[in-house]
């Protein structure tokens, strides 16, 4: 069995983990740790807070006794809002806590998108602009370019999982862009594993989301090289394919 643990902060969309570990059958266990949040806002200096050293190293014990085979810091906006560099040093002190290879949710994007070959997306973001802006800057520096960008504005994770199947189609849709190869849902605080597959079929182009790519960018650092269906166009690629710059 291959074991990857997730460093989830507080409680919004934590429950997409066990549906994907039952979408990926038995040889598969994904455990997730909640991290403590100073403040549950989508707030530059909240996030930096949230992202920080000691928060991070919670979950060492945990895992540990999980014997997790690699660790990932399922927390898009907390990780890329140290610009690359930054989240380069999270995942390798968490690399050296933890004693397996690592990875963020941010590295998982860059990692995610050469894996099914695209290099022109478009984001649906749930955060407020500023935020967002990070992102594309961090997208920027792993070689993806950002078509369209849009910002719902939301501060709180806790408001972001509330949103339903019907919002999240929605949301895809109406900020798709016609150029665009691939749709990115950056907030791991998002329900979507259960309908990606529909997403996808929607707008006719991968579509790639917080949770999925978390999962999929620990599974291949972990050396899991399985492709599964029912999971979007990502599970379908091969874990060996992602290029370019990436955590690890």
């Amino acid at each position: 069995m291959t074991a990857v643990g997730f460093l989830y902060p507080g409680y919004a969309a934590e429950d997409d983990y066990p549906v994907m570990a039952g979408l990926l059958g038995e040889a598969v266990a994904l455990p997730v740790v909640h991290t403590s949040v100073g403040e549950d806002a989508h707030r530059i200096d909240a996030l930096l807070d949230l992202g920080g050293a000691d928060r991070l190293a919670e979950g060492v014990w945990a895992l540990g006794q999980a014997g997790v085979d690699a660790v990932v810091w399922a927390c898009t906006s907390g990780s890329f809002v140290f610009g690359w560099a930054g989240a380069q040093e999270q995942v390798d002190r968490m690399a050296a806590q933890y004693g397996v290879p690592a990875t963020s949710t941010s590295f998982a994007f860059v990692t995610a998108a050469h894996a099914v070959g695209v290099r022109r997306v478009a984001v649906a973001a749930t955060y407020p602009q500023d935020v967002a802006e990070r992102f594309v800057q961090f997208l920027g520096e792993g070689g993806i370019e950002v078509l369209s960008l849009s910002s719902r504005g939301i501060i709180t994770a806790t408001e972001v999982g509330t949103l339903g199947r019907d919002e999240v189609m929605d949301l895809v849709v109406a900020n798709d862009h016609p150029d665009a190869a691939a749709v990115l849902l950056p907030d791991t605080a998002l329900h979507t594993v259960r309908w990606v597959d529909d997403l996808e079929a929607r707008v006719g182009k991968p579509v790639l989301t917080a949770n999925q790519v978390s999962v999929w960018d620990g599974l291949r650092i972990a050396g899991h090289m399985q492709r599964y269906d029912g999971v979007g166009a990502l599970f379908r690629t091969d874990p060996a394919a992602g290029s370019g710059k990436e955590g690890s």
